[in-house]
């Protein structure tokens, strides 16, 4: 049994889908929930590749076009009904979809990193699988997960969770530099909306 089940879809959700955003909508939310479902009985390195590689799937799409704003975060039901998202959005459906298939939140981190080849800033999903182990990265702009250390086109910046906002040291140990994010606590209460 999943330890928690958002995001999850009602009959009568599927119908509003339908009703409102269209049949390929409704179609996008089952094919998530069958296909999510589908991976609760793999071994956890599996269920990792399995997640970043379906959502990846997703198409890319900035804020501003799709939210009429600039650094929108969408839920995870929203990123499904709309069926398009930027790096904040992939990050924030693979975190829940994670959450969903019995990851331990404290684990997995939505990370700020400065992409060095191509200049500019871009979030990742970081799973922390070890002590002192450098973290995996689920990454829209990859079907690979790497650990950080060896994405040498990666600079992490900050880690954020619900516990706080971190920087990471040589030694992949974290540690607090603010209490909270103020995003991130906005995300959790349209989660908690939408449950």
């Amino acid at each position: 049994m999943f330890s928690n089940t958002y995001p999850s879809f009602s009959k009568k959700e599927l119908s509003s889908i339908k009703k409102v955003s269209g049949n390929i909508a409704k179609n996008r939310v089952q094919d998530y929930q069958k296909n999510i479902n589908s991976y609760k009985h793999l071994q956890k390195n599996k269920q990792l590749l399995k997640v970043n590689f379906y959502l990846n799937q997703l198409l890319p799409q900035y804020d501003d076009v799709i939210q009429k704003q600039e650094d929108y975060w969408a839920s995870p039901k929203e990123f499904l009904i709309t069926g398009y998202g930027d790096c904040e959005d992939y990050v924030i459906i693979k975190y829940f979809t994670l959450l969903k298939l019995g990851f331990d939140k404290d684990k997995l981190y939505f990370t700020t990193v400065y992409e060095k080849y191509i200049g500019g800033y871009h979030m990742v999903l970081s799973y922390f699988e070890a002590d002192g182990k450098s973290p995996l990265v689920l990454d829209n702009l990859s079907f690979r997960i790497l650990p950080l250390n060896i994405r040498k086109d990666l600079k992490a910046d900050i880690f954020i969770n619900s516990t706080g906002i971190y920087k990471i040291n040589k030694n992949n140990k974290l540690f607090k530099v603010q209490n909270n994010s103020i995003k991130f606590q906005e995300l959790m209460k349209k989660v908690k909306k939408e449950r």
